[in-house]
């Protein structure tokens, strides 16, 4: 009797707890990705976007900075991009920042390839990534179509971040670990 008045009691207090704010910008969000054919596009497409992004950013030429020594190369602009982006994550949910930083070391481990590739003859980073990025791009905006509903980010910039860890929360859930 006991136990079922606990359990009561536990199920009331998750019904009058607020809602995080991660869990308000997923909502919103969500409203305007319904569609499984959206929802499809949008888990090749935003991560190519972010890659894209990164790449681009990167491509920036960024100052010499000899107290930088060898890492000259590695400390760029889409460092700042990176540090702000996985400090907004953190404040939001601190183990999807945490998964969101190996996505971003994934990514930028294949820039630097890139990176090599041109330095070797290949095409220059920023064309890569800006081909990349209006591909992807074209993807976002022909998925919004079917779906019916302009993009989250036309109201609210903050939703080009939301993206990336909203896809990632899908993970999460999946294996039934909290974030």
């Amino acid at each position: 009797m006991a136990n079922r008045k606990l359990q009561k009691a536990n199920a009331q207090a998750a019904i009058k707890a607020p809602q995080r704010p991660i869990d308000a910008l997923f909502d919103q969000y969500a409203e305007s990705h319904q569609n499984p054919t959206n929802k499809l596009i949008h888990w090749i497409c935003v991560p190519l976007i972010v890659f894209s992004l990164l790449g681009l950013v990167w491509a920036i030429p960024f100052p010499y900075l000899k107290f930088i020594g060898s890492y000259n190369g590695y400390f760029n602009w889409a460092s700042f991009l990176i540090a702000f982006a996985i400090y907004y994550y953190f404040k939001l949910s601190p183990i999807l920042s945490y998964v969101m930083l190996l996505v971003v070391m994934l990514f930028v481990y294949l820039i630097s390839l890139l990176v090599g590739w041109q330095q070797a003859g290949g095409p220059a980073l920023w064309l890569v990534c800006a081909v990349i990025f209006v591909v992807a791009w074209i993807g976002q905006f022909i998925g919004h179509k079917i779906e019916g509903k302009k993009p989250s980010f036309f109201t609210d910039l903050k939703f080009l971040l939301i993206g990336p860890i909203w896809l990632l929360h899908f993970v999460f859930k999946k294996f039934r670990l909290r974030y």
